[in-house]
Formats: structure tokens, C-alpha cells, sequence
């Protein structure tokens, strides 16, 4: 199961071979490197670890990605997917970053809130060669 700790920041974690179900809540930061299925919410940042596999919906303020995640997500200001990751599901935040090397499947929508459809920004970025 999770655990705290104060010197990191980390207000959850899930290792490396853990598996977990159900709903996560949480504030400040949660940092996933075990399996996760079903719904996590947060007020913060998630951290997907490159050794994560994630089947959940997601909505927290900000989302970093480089493991494995089926499922929508949902971020109040950021979404970063960094290599090695994969995302199949939709995204939904003000900035969407990717980086050279992920791969992604589903539709993408950027706007700084739902009535203001129209503005949205891309940033694509390249891996260091």
C-alpha cells in the first residue's frame, strides 16, 4: 500500500510491485511506480513512474507521466508526458508538454478553461540528442 514520506514531499507512494484498486485521493504529491486501477483525484502533482501501469480516470492539478496509463486525464494546469511513456485515453489541460519518444493514443483539448474553448497552446518538445 502507500506511505508517507515528509522528506521528499511525497504525500503518497506506490512501489515497484504493488498493486493497488480502488479510489485515490490525495494533496501535495503522489508518486506511482506499482499497478493502480480505478479513479485518482488529487489536489497537486502525480507523478507516473516509468514502471507504472496505470487503468484509471485521472484529474489532479498537474500530471508527469512516463509509465503506462489507460484512461482519461485531467489536469488543472499541466500535463507532461516524458519518455518512455504511454498514454492511451484523452488528455484535458491548459498545456499539454510531450516529449520526442512517447507514445500517445486518444483525442487532446487545451484550453485555460471550459468557456474559453477557443485558446489553447502546444508545446512539443524534443529529447536532447
Amino acid at each position: 500500500m502507500g506511505k508517507r514520506n515528509h522528506e521528499s514531499g511525497v504525500s503518497f507512494f506506490l512501489g515497484r510491485g504493488v498493486r493497488q484498486q480502488g479510489e485515490l485521493n490525495f494533496s501535495g504529491q503522489a508518486h506511482l511506480e506499482g499497478e493502480f486501477q480505478g479513479r485518482i483525484s488529487g489536489q497537486g502533482t502525480l507523478l507516473i513512474g516509468p514502471s507504472a501501469v496505470v487503468e484509471a480516470e485521472i484529474e489532479a492539478t498537474q500530471v508527469i507521466i512516463s509509465g503506462r496509463v489507460t484512461g482519461n486525464v485531467k489536469a488543472g494546469e499541466r500535463i507532461e508526458l516524458k519518455k518512455p511513456g504511454r498514454l492511451t485515453g484523452d488528455l484535458s489541460a491548459p498545456l499539454v508538454v510531450m516529449e520526442e519518444g512517447v507514445r500517445f493514443e486518444g483525442r487532446c483539448h487545451m484550453a485555460l478553461d471550459e468557456k474559453q474553448e477557443e485558446a489553447s497552446r502546444l508545446k512539443l518538445l524534443s529529447a536532447p540528442r
